[in-house]
């Protein structure tokens, strides 16, 4: 199977290779495609040096799947010449997520919705990813009415360039700024650009895609994305509404019995998740849960997820190895 990676020099695209390799996806050649001036570039994959080519070139090759992490532009120029070929397209940047007939897909969640003649498939936002894993099992039992979310979001989300700002200015070096100020020993109230109605483009992907993966629109939102000097994972506080009355007993269970999700849930004994225990791993960590007596019928969560890995490359790989065990990958 001819597997693309477009985007494969980037933080995210590095280490699509890495669980590609991780999980033995079926790989009989990996095209490795960038943007012109990676081209000629060498990546490792499986022990093997193999030149990075340019998009067109790796779109002539016509691959069975081609999973994108370069971008909105990148993915909008490109996709639709790959799906012209045959190529199935899993795609991690935010340009097609909340086009009507391109599912949105968490595997764990909804792949019901994936069928054999699609050609393009967004990959949710690195936060919405780890928050539906967690809070799927719930709606369906009891139904959300209202999710208050507030995000501690890790400057690996914005790229290298963001990750190089934290590590220079720890040292006391001059930065190349990712953010309009300084990441280490601070925490700012903003992700992504700020829209006309006070919400940053982070906050509002936090609301149309959790509706779109529900398949509720009903669910209503108030999410507030934070920045922290942190590099292994995004964290979230999630309280609930829900329509129905539920038992703390019961909602552990459910949790625990769901796929994607680790708990980590025992505070007498500091035990809670953590960007530091997440990083490098797949699941979605779950901690501190506990009822909200402040209202009726609420929840209180953390969530903590590796946002490279299940926030992004391990995801759209999930997508894939579904699709090609429906037999839907020629």
């Amino acid at each position: 199977m001819k597997v693309a990676v477009v985007g494969a020099t980037g933080l995210v695209g590095s280490v699509m290779l890495k669980v590609l390799e991780e999980r033995n996806f079926p790989v009989s050649q990996l095209i490795p495609a960038a943007s012109e001036k990676s081209v000629g570039k060498t990546i490792k994959f499986k022990g093997k040096d193999i030149k990075v080519v340019s998009v067109a070139d790796a779109v002539k090759m016509q691959p069975a799947v081609a999973i994108f992490s370069a971008g909105a532009t990148a993915s909008k120029e490109w996709a639709p010449q790959f799906a012209k070929v045959g190529t199935t397209v899993i795609d991690n940047s935010s340009c097609w997520r909340m086009y009507p007939n391109v599912p949105l897909v968490v595997p764990e969640v909804n792949a019901h919705v994936l069928k054999r003649e699609d050609k393009i498939i967004a990959n949710p936002n690195c936060s919405t990813i780890q928050m539906v894993v967690a809070i799927s099992p719930l709606h369906k039992k009891y139904k959300i009415k209202r999710i208050v979310v507030s995000t501690y979001q890790s400057v690996t989300g914005t790229g290298v360039k963001a990750v190089n700002q934290l590590f220079a200015e720890r040292k006391g070096e001059k930065a190349d700024m990712a953010y309009p100020h300084p990441i280490d020993l601070n925490c700012f109230p903003h992700g992504g650009s700020f829209l006309e109605n006070g919400y940053t483009s982070e906050e509002q992907k936090l609301i149309d895609e959790t509706r779109k993966i529900l398949e509720d629109q009903s669910i209503m939102v108030s999410p507030t994305v934070a920045r922290i000097p942190v590099v292994g994972g995004h964290s979230e506080s999630v309280n609930m509404e829900f329509a129905n009355d539920f038992d703390l007993n019961e909602v552990v269970t459910l949790l625990k019995n769901s796929q994607g999700i680790t708990i980590q849930d025992n505070p007498s004994l500091n035990e809670y998740p953590m960007p530091k225990f997440a990083e490098g791993k797949d699941d979605v960590f779950v901690g501190r849960i506990r009822t909200d007596f402040s209202q009726p019928r609420s929840l209180n969560l953390w969530v903590v997820s590796d946002n490279l890995r299940k926030g992004a490359a391990t995801n759209a790989i999930q997508i894939a190895e579904y699709l090609n065990a429906k037999g839907w990958l020629r």
